[in-house]
């Protein structure tokens, strides 16, 4: 009998990560878990350090940024549609002296108006924030962003 499990949701991520960014990958960035509504990514620090010592900024933006395109992998048919982001806008709460990791959540009532709307007009903008904890749990930076989910063009 044939194998025919689909890998889990953060091996497709993690999979993909390596050739549709790529620098994202050199980085160490790796979705840690994903599912409809919910992803979680990791970077460590070893690499992403800056000259003082702590997390490069553009490391903390990254691993945030990369929770969009993670959700919707899980959310949502990417036969049907892809995610881009529009706008993006981080806190930087703390030095991060540590590995991170990044969260973010949409609804489930969210995703059926994004999915719905999509599916009207071609396209549906959504907003999603993440936190960014160190490996002690200490809140380092937060987001919030715009993004959009948009249909392939046919």
């Amino acid at each position: 009998m044939a194998n025919d499990a689909t890998p889990p949701l953060n091996e497709i991520v993690n999979g993909a990560l390596e050739f549709t960014i790529p620098i994202a990958h050199k980085m160490g960035v790796k979705a840690t878990e994903v599912r409809p509504g919910y992803a979680a990514t990791k970077v460590p620090i070893e690499g992403n350090g800056n000259h003082f010592g702590v997390m490069y900024a553009g490391v903390l933006f990254t691993v945030a940024e990369i929770l969009g395109g993670a959700l919707a992998v899980a959310s949502f048919d990417g036969a049907l549609y892809y995610p881009l982001v529009k706008d993006l806008h981080i806190y930087f709460r703390k030095p991060a002296a540590t590995d991170v990791t990044a969260v973010a959540e949409l609804s489930e009532a969210e995703i059926a108006r994004i999915a719905e709307e999509a599916e009207l007009k071609g396209k549906s903008d959504f907003t999603l924030k993440a936190t960014v904890t160190d490996a002690n749990g200490v809140v380092v930076a937060e987001t919030e962003g715009i993004y959009q989910l948009r249909a392939h063009r046919k």
